[in-house]
């Protein structure tokens, strides 16, 4: 009889949070299997923080671009640059960086999979199977049925996770989304006026997003135009027309147009209380606000790999819990504050254009910077949070100039 492969981790996606989970465990030495889509690649603007870049050894090659500076533009059009002091924040074109991380798994010594995720069940002794659509890397259609079983399971799957939902995780089918889309522009030989290929800028103005904001992030040879919004009657493709004609770029060449769903705020459970465990898009890690996830998926990822290796050596199901526990005592504020400034300052236009007033402060612009470059609260300057408190209040109260 032909006997089905074991391992003690199953990986289901490859992105940012499934590579780094899969390499973290192989470097532990655990038996992973790391099984992606061959071509997957998902709307993002591809900034990471030096935090990312330090904590997982990210080399200097994989950056497209280095931006020195954001300019938020309010729907007045009104302009406020923000440098970014003594430092810089990273852009990364994420087929060529999300790749790279997959690399470094197998050579870590993941075993690599091509093939879609089909379903969940379970052998007669417990223990999971993982059933798959295998492909070759150039195979287009229908792939070959295979299957491997499974000690534990990380989903990395992304957002509307088909693992958390065949496994039964809690609230998986209830999170809510804002979607998407971005076009992927060769940056023209003859730039715009004001074009700088070091600066990030952020529109927020209704006619983009009525509740998220559009983004042109430079990638060296190229640039990431998009936006994104929960309203499912808001075309988003006819957003990013008008802002890459108000840009300047609209007769850049497109190159590529990708767009996918990105939860609102972290699931409730991460876990099935047996085997598997979320992360990435999948444990809903996308900041609100902002839509940063990157480094918060290769964190939640990290924090899975330790999670499922805990099980495996314990036998203790409530090892599962810890990668959530240990996500929300580290981000649960940030993600808080940021939550109820994107649900009041993006509601509409004269409260987008507070927050853009808002962001002429060098207070905020400084603590808001440190915040994000470092992922954690800057404590270091407690008059200055005390100005910004005052400050925002009177932007709150309608006593601040616009």
């Amino acid at each position: 009889m032909e006997t089905t492969e074991t391992f003690d981790v199953v990986v289901v996606g490859g992105g940012p949070a499934g590579a780094t989970a899969a390499h973290t465990l192989a470097q532990r030495g655990l038996s992973v299997l790391l099984l992606d889509r061959a071509g997957r690649i998902k709307p993002c603007g591809g900034a990471i923080p030096p935090r990312l870049i330090k904590d997982y050894a990210i080399p200097d090659h994989l950056l497209v671009a280095k931006a020195q500076s954001a300019r938020m533009i309010a729907p007045s059009d009104h302009k406020v640059d923000i440098p970014i002091d003594n430092g810089f924040v990273g852009m990364v074109d994420r087929a060529e960086f999300d790749e790279w991380l997959r690399e470094r798994a197998a050579s870590a010594g993941a075993v690599r999979r091509i093939g879609t995720f089909d379903k969940l069940s379970r052998d007669a002794d417990g223990v999971s199977v993982v059933h798959f659509q295998a492909r070759e890397r150039s195979q287009r259609g229908e792939g070959t049925p295979a299957k491997v079983r499974a000690r534990s399971i990380i989903g990395a799957d992304g957002a509307k996770s088909q693992v958390a939902r065949q496994a039964g995780v809690d609230g998986a089918k209830d999170t809510q989304y804002v979607f998407a889309y971005h076009e992927i522009v060769k940056a023209p030989a003859i730039k715009p006026v004001g074009y700088d290929g070091t600066r990030c800028d952020v529109y927020y103005q209704g006619q983009l997003s009525p509740d998220f904001y559009g983004w042109v992030f430079p990638h060296g040879d190229t640039l990431s135009i998009g936006t994104g919004s929960a309203d499912k009657g808001f075309s988003l493709r006819h957003a990013v027309g008008l802002l890459r004609h108000s840009s300047g770029l609209g007769q850049a060449e497109v190159l590529r147009r990708e767009g996918a769903p990105l939860p609102m705020k972290p699931l409730k459970r991460w876990d099935n209380g047996r085997d598997v465990v979320l992360a990435g898009d999948a444990a809903g890690v996308v900041a609100p606000a902002s839509g940063e996830g990157i480094y918060y998926a290769m964190y939640g990822g990290e924090l899975a790999a330790h999670a499922v290796e805990k099980l495996l050596h314990t036998g203790e199901v409530k090892s599962l819990r810890y990668a959530r526990k240990e996500f929300m005592r580290a981000h649960r504020t940030v993600f808080t504050v940021l939550g109820i400034m994107q649900w009041f300052w993006y509601s509409n236009e004269k409260r987008r254009e507070r927050f853009v007033k808002i962001c002429e402060d060098r207070d905020v612009q400084q603590l808001t910077f440190e915040s994000y470059m470092n992922k954690q609260l800057v404590r270091k300057k407690p008059m200055a949070h005390v100005r910004i408190f005052f400050k925002d209040m009177a932007h709150l109260l309608g006593l601040a100039r616009v």
